[in-house]
């Protein structure tokens, strides 16, 4: 497929963090500078932002190529999104976004598979894949059914008997349309009040975990300036069906963990431990809507990398 290009602009980060109540100092047109040794000069663009043009992209080159309708013949009812996050991006760099023909593949199960790429200036910001499933990628083998009803949990605590955090999120068509639009897809291909349109798009729900992790880092005392972290990758799985039921003022129970550091656990081709965190999104009736595993790194565990190959 022929790259296309675009470009963020300060205020797409402004209407998109404001959606989905994302505080991350990153974004912050002032407050960016208030992190320590921040190397990037400036805001920079959230992954959830990029990961929906990704999202909206592959939609629009669904459509194009006839595709929706094998994912809905062949049941496959899962979006998985791959993402290595490997340069940060910031307002007013034009990008590339690349998708690759799709692959069909029967083996282990079928799945078709798009690689996504998006470049600026020479840079690769973000590689990954796209692919449709009949079951998730990601965290596919969790069972929650015995956590106990997350209704009686109070927000923002641990789930009783279990590592879970806890944090609810109620769904907005006005956020939802804010968020769209400030990751350049188009928000009325979702919603349109006339006709009494409303589909929502998988990644927003999702996006909600980012601000959940920093509200759970803010009652543990962490200190953003200080230490911050980065995303280095998402791994994402999506319930289409369960998408396509979700309403204005729908209720979702984000569950995060956070893993034990292993030094088995690595950045590509460093000694840099990851902090892996396994999310969930569960709506009312305890289905689980999005499953996702989220890999950060300490920002000066980068710095520090870099400086020593230099």
């Amino acid at each position: 497929m022929k790259e296309q290009l675009f470009t963020f602009e300060q205020i797409h980060i402004e209407v998109a963090r404001n959606a989905s109540d994302d505080f991350n100092l990153f974004h912050d047109k002032h407050k960016w500078l208030q992190i320590t040794h921040n190397p990037f000069k400036g805001s920079i663009v959230l992954g959830f932002q990029m990961n929906t043009l990704i999202e909206y992209q592959m939609r629009l080159y669904r459509e194009a190529n006839h595709e929706m309708q094998i994912i809905a013949d062949k049941q496959l009812h899962f979006s998985n999104y791959q993402i290595i996050f490997v340069n940060a991006l910031r307002p007013r760099q034009e990008i590339s976004l690349e998708i690759k023909k799709t692959l069909i593949n029967t083996i282990p199960e079928l799945t078709l598979t798009n690689r996504v790429a998006i470049k600026s200036q020479g840079k690769t910001i973000l590689i990954g894949y796209k692919k449709e499933t009949q079951t998730p990628l990601f965290l596919g083998d969790t069972d929650l059914s015995a956590l106990p009803d997350l209704n009686k949990v109070a927000d923002k605590t641990i789930v009783p008997g279990s590592d879970f955090f806890l944090k609810r999120k109620w769904m907005h068509n006005g956020n939802v349309k804010n968020f769209l639009s400030g990751s350049l897809a188009e928000q009325s291909d979702y919603f349109d009040e006339l006709t009494h349109v409303a589909h929502y798009p998988e990644i927003f729900p999702c996006s909600l975990t980012s601000g959940v992790l920093l509200e759970k880092a803010q009652l543990e005392n962490h200190d953003f300036k200080a230490n911050p972290m980065v995303y280095t990758s998402h791994d994402i799985s999506i319930d289409r069906l369960l998408v396509q039921q979700i309403k204005n003022n729908d209720k979702v129970h984000i569950l995060v963990k956070q893993l034990p550091e292993s030094r088995n656990n690595t950045l590509n081709h460093t000694n840099i431990m990851l902090r892996t965190y396994e999310c969930y999104g569960l709506l009312e009736n305890r289905e689980i809507l999005f499953r996702i595993k989220l890999n950060l790194v300490p920002l000066e565990e980068i710095i520090k990398n870099l400086s020593s190959k230099s």
